[in-house]
């Protein structure tokens, strides 16, 4: 069985590619749903956030998966395969390992070292186990993948010097405009708004001054409470917008929330602002359509400029502190993953040895009649001692092998050689001697 990871990503695909394949959270379910009652796919997890989609899949023809996935997004995003195909990276079995805990340690967002994607993963792996689509490979894989991302943050200062997606929105706006605006409406009610929500208010922003839209406008009257913001209902929105000098926008909406026409309509009514108004889209699916930004006095900051966030020394430092620990864990996952891959070769070893000890016994039992009961017990016992003894060497030889990344051959001819059946194992011997 192999594990695949089949990433599409800001990394590899153009926004516009992500947009069509994005999903929500309950899309990602039923992918993942899908994808395991394939007879080939033994497990599968979906993690789908604001800028990739990454299917975990344990399949027993990992082709043939990586081909159901892509299909599975291309019908989703309504586009042909072929150009899904040529933007996903597919990573297997090792590299499967190293991508996820990579991606849980932030070191594959677009505002590297983010720990926003912990949580995300973390919440797909909870939506799988109750889905029952993961199985013991991948929980066991996401599970320390998540403790190597927890590590990571907590023993490094990342989490001082690489800001979420929604503070490097708002630096990247203060760096260019009068910052910060007099008042905020944010729409949207989600993880992503909640963090803008708590952005701001730690940034200084009066909670009065910001306001919270949702279609479900309970979730904004939740917020208000717990935060001190206004909650604005959604049929509301464009006298919102008109009062506001700045939207945060994540909706999670399958259309454009945000057209030409109705911020023209909010800019024209506060004609007499000099300052620009700010809308970071922080969607995807973006929440604003592109023609907004040929809009006077309008200034969009999206997911594709925040891309290629500035590095600086600290962030830099913390990053490799992170890389460091995580490829530590990541080398030791490795290793008692290949250990736990001998375990049925050292099971058999040690029951052939067993079968090999009652045969014998079961052979000279008849000549051991006239001994004592208890002798024979010792005799039986002493020919298991030295079964053990002498399987003892092969089977730590077994374990040093297959902790090593480049022991498998090595370890195939063992295994081989230890379980073959007499004659074969022969054979092995005298090829083995005849290569010598």
């Amino acid at each position: 069985m192999s594990i695949v990871v089949v990433s599409i990503s800001h990394r590899h695909a153009s926004f516009d590619l992500l947009e069509r394949v994005t999903l929500t959270a309950n899309e990602a379910s039923a992918l993942a749903q899908k994808l395991t009652e394939l007879d080939h796919v033994r497990e599968s997890l979906t993690l789908a956030t604001c800028n990739r989609v990454e299917v975990f899949l344990a399949s027993d023809a990992p082709d043939r998966a990586v081909d159901a996935v892509v299909e599975q997004l291309a019908q989703h995003g309504e586009i042909d395969a072929a150009f899904v195909n040529k933007s996903v990276q597919v990573f297997r079995n090792d590299d499967a390992v190293s991508h996820a805990f990579r991606l849980a340690a932030g070191l594959e967002s677009m505002v590297q070292g983010e720990g926003q994607v912990l949580g995300q993963l973390r919440d797909a792996l909870t939506r799988s186990q109750l889905d029952d689509t993961v199985g013991t490979e991948l929980n066991s894989i996401v599970q320390k993948a998540l403790k190597a991302g927890k590590r990571a943050h907590a023993e490094t200062d990342i989490d001082r010097f690489a800001p979420s997606i929604v503070a490097a929105a708002l630096d990247q706006a203060a760096a260019k405009f009068p910052w910060p605006p007099a008042s905020f409406l944010v729409a949207g009610a989600g993880t992503m708004s909640v963090l803008a929500v708590r952005t701001l208010i730690d940034r200084g922003i009066n909670p009065a001054n910001i306001s919270v839209a949702n279609r479900a406008h309970g979730r904004a009257l939740d917020l208000a409470e717990e935060h001190g913001v206004q909650a604005v209902r959604w049929e509301d929105l464009d006298t919102a917008l008109v009062g506001a000098h700045a939207l945060i926008t994540c909706t999670g909406a399958a259309d454009v929330i945000f057209d030409e026409a109705r911020l023209a309509a909010a800019v024209a009514a506060r004609a007499e602002e000099a300052v620009p108004f700010v809308v970071l889209d922080l969607a995807l699916p973006r929440d604003v359509a592109s023609g907004v930004r040929s809009l006077e006095n309008v200034e969009v900051i999206d997911l594709e400029s925040l891309s290629g966030v500035a590095q600086n020394a600290d962030r830099a430092a913390a990053l490799a502190d992170v890389e460091s620990i995580v490829e530590w864990d990541i080398a030791a996952h490795l290793a008692e993953r290949r250990q736990e891959s001998v375990t049925p070769t050292v099971v058999a070893l040690h029951d052939r040895a067993r079968d090999v000890v009652d045969s014998e016994y079961a052979r000279i039992e008849p000549r051991l009649a006239d001994l004592d009961p208890q002798v024979r017990e010792d005799v039986k016992d002493a020919l298991q001692r030295v079964a053990r003894k002498l399987i003892h060497e092969p089977t730590m030889r077994l374990k040093s092998l297959a902790a090593t990344s480049n022991g498998q051959a090595d370890l195939e001819s063992l295994t081989a050689l230890l379980l073959a059946e007499k004659s074969a194992q022969s054979s092995l011997l005298e090829q083995v001697g005849e290569r010598s």
